[in-house]
Formats: C-alpha cells, structure tokens, sequence
C-alpha cells in the first residue's frame, strides 16, 4: 500500500465524513446535528473531488449542503418541538454499540483488503460533466421525467397535507 496524496485526502475526508455522521446520530441539538450533517456532506463531496466526479461534487454541495439543510433548519424552526427529555442510554449499551461498529469494519476491511480490481484504461474524468449530460438527456430522459413528475407528486401531497392541517388547527 503506498500512501499517496490522493490516498491521504481519501482517508481524511472518510474520516471527516465518519465523524460528522456519528455527530450527526450522537448530538441531541439540532442546529448542531445539521452542523455535523453539512460536515458530513462536504467530505462526501471532497470524495468526490478525489475520484475526478467534479460535477457530481458540485451538485453534492449545492443540492445536499445547501438547498437540503436550508430546508432541514427551515422545517426544524417552523414545527412545534415538546422539550421531552428522553432518558440516558446505558453504558452497556454504548459499548455494546462501539463493539458492533468495530466489527463491521473489521469486517469491511477483512472484505477489501486483497479484492483486485482490474485496472482498465477509462476516459470517465475527462468531460465528465458532457458525459453525464449526453446520458441523462439520451438514454435515461424517461426515468429523469418520471423522477421530476414523482417530486412535483410530492411537493404538490407536502402542501395539501399542510393545508389540511392548518384547517384543523383552525377549528380547534
């Protein structure tokens, strides 16, 4: 194994990714959870930059660190929260959980470690962005329409179901 800058920004930004999910599942205040979770989506996006999916990196930021969180802090501020106090979990638990979490890895890494993968010559980092263009526009334009149609299905049920309940409220 030969440590390279590549295979060094690759395991810094895992491990940024790894803490900032961990924070994300282990902190109990929200703004400090979408802290963690835009950590978390930055290194993914870092990741990406490493494997030459510059666009792929660019969406990652502005669609998931972005657009995503806005909406998380949006929906955290304008929903009502009962400040009830979940009781404290055991230590048996967290070590419990700890040992489960070292394992799988131990476990991922026992599966990795001597996988070969053969090496074939590719032109995926260049043009990338024309790359992806071409096929989604080509040969995947019917499931892109179908994708953008179920979101408009979405985002049209988000609203009747807000509107209902504010209906509700308002007999109350």
């Amino acid at each position: 194994m030969t440590f390279s800058g590549e295979f060094l920004a690759f395991m810094g930004l895992a491990l940024v990714a790894i803490i900032g999910g961990v924070l994300l599942l282990n902190l109990t205040k929200v703004v400090h959870m979408v802290v963690s979770l835009i950590f978390t989506f930055v290194a993914i996006a870092g990741i990406y930059v490493v494997l030459s999916a510059e666009f792929v990196a660019a969406v990652q930021i502005l669609i998931y660190s972005g657009a995503i969180t806005i909406i998380m802090l949006f929906g955290i501020m304008l929903t009502k929260h009962h400040d009830e106090h979940e009781p404290k979990t055991g230590k048996w638990r967290k070590i419990l959980v700890f040992v489960g979490v070292v394992g799988f890895a131990f476990a991922v890494y026992l599966g990795i470690y001597d996988f070969n993968i053969e090496q074939v010559p590719t032109t995926l980092h260049e043009n990338n962005t024309m790359q992806i263009g071409k096929a989604l526009y080509s040969k995947y334009i019917i499931p892109f329409e179908l994708t953008s149609v179920l979101l408009l299905v979405a985002l049209v049920g988000s609203i009747i179901l807000a509107k209902n309940e504010k209906k509700e409220a308002d007999d109350k």
